[in-house]
């Protein structure tokens, strides 16, 4: 599977947006320091981010997996072989 779609489109966005603000506050003479916990927030709201990402992998996977056996049964049922096998 690709990894297109409204999520990465949304973050790339959101990324794209966020540093334009933080610069705009700068150059408008704000607060160098204006939250001393940004960083750790912004670490683990990437932390979970990949963890959401890990996740809908894994359940992919389960998902092809599960598909897959499907196929095989009825490749089994009708005796044909996989695409892989055609010469």
């Amino acid at each position: 599977g690709t990894l297109t779609g409204t999520g990465v489109t949304d973050f790339v966005m959101k990324q794209a947006l966020g540093g334009a603000t933080k610069d705009m506050g700068k150059m408008l003479g704000g607060e160098e320091e204006k939250d001393p916990d940004a960083q750790k927030k912004e670490e683990e709201r990437q932390e979970a981010l990949r963890q959401q990402e890990e996740e809908r992998k894994a359940k992919h996977a389960r998902m092809e997996a599960e598909r897959e056996k499907v196929r095989q049964q009825i490749r089994d049922k009708y005796g044909l072989k996989k695409k892989e096998e055609k010469e």
